[in-house]
């Protein structure tokens, strides 16, 4: 699978694509990218009938950073995925992604509805009133990691415990430190400042949604709850809810997205 680099709205974005079928177009979270979640898939996409964009969100990965703190907004963000479709030459897909690709997802389905098949929401993150607390964390996340470096950050996620999913899984906490080591710490320092900028679309907007949805929810994680999904489950008119709690319930994603996509 090769790598390709195109420039949408002045920021260099690095993309993959493989597959047959419906055009999916997959974001990642804050903080991650295509390497990183290579080491841990969330997703089999080999085993889904479906053509797959992955790519690397604006000061992420392979991706360019951007100074311009509200570049890293969702809806920017979302501005940025409807651009590169366009440029690989896309017409209709299923908007899909993890935590940040899934707000990016939300907030393309709004901006440009005709486009926008079906979503995927993976994890969503804090929105609407929980996202003050986030917006905190990111703040002083980023304030520590460009004074001082990862290893602080690293250290003060060991007290945080793993989704419930995870909570067994005896590499977790090995290969988010070394996600994080990956990255330079004044650009990871940028990206999190960026996401104290985003939000998701309001309830109205995201009521408006009319094409089918499948979100996909943990258990145990401030950061993604439960209560998100919930909600975006009661507005959105065609939206299904499935709530993991153990790791069997995770690896079970894969075939409910395939499911989900076989009715595109």
């Amino acid at each position: 699978m090769s790598e390709t680099i195109t420039t949408v709205r002045g920021c260099d974005i690095g993309w993959e694509r493989a597959g047959l079928g419906v055009d999916v177009v997959w974001g990642h979270g804050l903080t991650q990218s295509r390497e990183l979640e290579d080491r841990r898939p969330m997703v089999h996409w080999a085993g889904i009938g479906a053509r797959v964009l992955r790519y690397d969100a604006r000061g992420h990965g392979r991706s360019q950073s951007t100074p311009d703190l509200d570049g890293y907004g969702w809806d920017e963000l979302a501005r940025d995925q409807l651009a590169l479709v366009d440029a690989v030459g896309i017409d209709r897909y299923v908007a899909a992604g993890a935590s940040m690709g899934a707000a990016t997802a939300l907030h393309a389905a709004v901006i440009a509805p005709h486009r926008v098949l079906g979503l995927v929401l993976v994890i969503p993150p804090t929105g609407w009133e929980t996202r003050a607390d986030q917006i905190a964390v990111y703040e002083q996340g980023a304030e520590i990691v460009a004074a001082r470096g990862v290893e602080p950050l690293i250290r003060a996620g060991e007290a945080i415990p793993p989704p419930d999913p995870l909570a067994g899984d005896p590499e977790y906490r090995a290969l988010r430190a070394e996600a994080l080591r990956s990255w330079d710490p004044q650009r990871l320092a940028l990206a999190m400042r960026g996401a104290t900028r985003a939000q998701l679309p309001t309830r109205e907007a995201i009521a408006s949604i009319g094409c089918p949805c499948l979100v996909l929810a943990w258990s145990g994680d401030a950061g993604h709850p439960v209560s998100t999904a919930d909600e975006l489950r009661a507005l959105i008119p065609h939206a299904d809810l499935r709530i993991a709690s153990t790791v069997d319930d995770m690896a079970a994603w894969s075939n409910t997205i395939g499911e989900f996509l076989d009715t595109m």
